[in-house]
């Protein structure tokens, strides 16, 4: 059986939401980030001691998220959440890291100096410029949802939920969508979808 390692309020998240979205049979190992994650027997699965990681069926194992969740849609999810031609692969790719590169540094920087770190240690400067920054990319993908309802078209794929789950974190920092109300939109009809709902409710 697959198995996936991390907590869902983790990166590990996104895997037990493709997991969901796949109709997978799985075990979740809830392994946190605070010490779990460097044990010995973990280091075995993901030697850089990170969740998520995962193991496969078959003994493959995968670790960083993205690459988890992209191989989970190229293997089990052929003209559905992965879709059918090397173009469309190409898409998936692009929103997946376009997420991780200008999205989620901003708002770690938001979520860290708002929420996260002590007060003593907090940057509110290096917050506001990180929510300033954001608007850019924000637009970007505002633009492009214009064109279709999801990133790819008419249909929900891997691109979507990769970026989605990064932006998801926006909610935490309460950014103001109100100059993108596409990309609003669309975040909304992602995270509501019943697979990323039961995901959030686990460990």
């Amino acid at each position: 059986m697959i198995k996936v390692y991390g907590t869902s309020r983790s990166r590990a998240g996104r895997a037990l939401w493709a997991l969901e979205e796949l109709g997978l049979k799985y075990e979740h190992v809830p392994v946190n980030a605070s010490g779990e994650s460097r044990k010995p027997e973990h280091l075995k699965i993901n030697p850089n001691g990170h969740i998520p990681a995962l193991v496969d069926d078959d003994g493959t194992i995968v670790w960083e998220s993205m690459a988890i969740n992209l191989y989970l849609a190229e293997k089990y999810g052929k003209n559905g959440l992965w879709p059918a031609t090397v173009a469309q692969h190409g898409a998936c790719y692009q929103w997946s890291f376009w997420s991780m590169t200008e999205i989620e540094p901003l708002l770690m920087t938001v979520f860290l100096n708002r929420i996260i770190l002590p007060a003593e240690q907090r940057n509110e400067k290096a917050a506001a410029k990180a929510i300033e920054d954001i608007k850019t990319p924000l637009k970007v993908l505002d633009d492009h949802l214009h064109n279709g309802e999801y990133l790819l078209g008419k249909e929900f794929t891997i691109a979507d939920l990769n970026a989605a789950s990064v932006l998801s974190l926006a909610t935490f920092v309460q950014l103001d969508f109100s100059p993108t109300p596409a990309a609003q939109k669309w975040l909304q009809k992602c995270v509501s979808r019943p697979a990323n709902q039961k995901a959030i409710s686990m460990k």
